[in-house]
């Protein structure tokens, strides 16, 4: 979802960190990973950085936007990245993006669509089954934590 195409302030800010990311890449590319690279903003400044690392590090979790949310939580010692914008190179993967929404990240900005296992425009969603059930188990589990 495009949420402000053309050229306002926050296209060319988009434009600029994204040429950030791009450079991520190809830090990547030169290791021998697949290009991705991502940047955490929080109020103009960087906050983190990352670049696909799974071959090197032997993780399959060591996605750039997962490197970068890590590092991120590190530096502020929170898990919480909350008003912070995510700018990666390619579609995030179901993975990542459920790191994003643990970790609170407030905006993503990405470039080339992932049509094999991007998560934000290629999954079909269904969203409501048996919501009432589900949330009363929740709703229940938590009532009885806080006791």
């Amino acid at each position: 979802m495009n949420s402000d195409p053309g050229n306002s302030p926050l296209a060319t800010i988009d434009l600029q960190w994204m040429q950030r990311a791009l450079e991520l890449a190809r830090r990547g590319a030169a290791a021998g990973e697949v290009p991705v690279g991502a940047v955490l903003v929080h109020d103009g400044s960087v906050l983190a950085e990352g670049w696909n690392r799974p071959i090197g590090s032997h993780d399959p979790t060591a996605h750039a936007e997962v490197v970068c949310l890590r590092e991120a939580g590190a530096l502020t010692g929170n898990y919480r990245l909350a008003d912070t914008t995510l700018y990666v190179t390619l579609e995030p993967c179901l993975m990542c993006v459920g790191a994003m929404v643990h970790a609170r990240v407030a905006r993503l900005v990405y470039a080339a669509d992932d049509p094999k296992s991007g998560a934000v425009k290629t999954v079909e969603i269904r969203s409501g089954v048996l919501a009432q059930e589900c949330g009363d188990i929740l709703r229940e589990f938590f009532r009885r934590r806080r006791a």
